[in-house]
């Protein structure tokens, strides 16, 4: 696809262009030092908010042994009324480390930024295509077929 960019960090400085310092170069570097992550859709036993930097920075470290990411889709920026608030839509495509099943993940992120730096990014994601890629497609199959039968 003509439309994919290489990178989480370089799809988001694209995204949100004068928000963030465009020396940054990674997203570790876009975030305040006092900012809060958001999973609302993570699976049992994942955090569901990180706050601080540094707590971001040693989630990302233990998610890159699960899912390794190939290629983000380019994104969609829905510019809200608040200068400082921006919704995200964007694919990551990747596999599962373990597993080599493919990733195909469609996000939703809302972030909110100030004076350069994120403060707050709120990530929406299928947890099923988590599973898939971690833990393979024969196990998510096998739980969504439990009530396949049944009317």
């Amino acid at each position: 696809m003509s439309d994919d960019i290489e990178s989480f960090s370089v799809m988001l400085r694209k995204a949100l262009g004068d928000r963030v310092e465009q020396g940054a170069s990674s997203f570790i570097d876009m975030m305040a030092e006092h900012a809060v992550m958001e999973f609302p859709y993570a699976l049992p036993g994942l955090p569901l908010r990180l706050e601080g930097r540094d707590a971001v920075a040693r989630h990302l470290e233990r998610a890159a042994g699960l899912i390794a990411f190939d290629r983000m889709g380019a994104p969609t920026v829905h510019p809200s009324t608040d200068q400082d608030l921006v919704i995200i839509e964007f694919d990551g495509f990747g596999y599962g480390v373990e597993t080599g099943e493919p990733y195909d993940q469609r996000y939703i992120s809302v972030v909110r930024t100030e004076n350069g730096r994120i403060t707050h990014y709120r990530d929406y994601w299928n947890p099923i295509a988590v599973l898939r890629a971690t833990k393979g497609a024969a196990y998510v199959d096998a739980l969504v077929s439990v009530d396949a039968g049944r009317d």
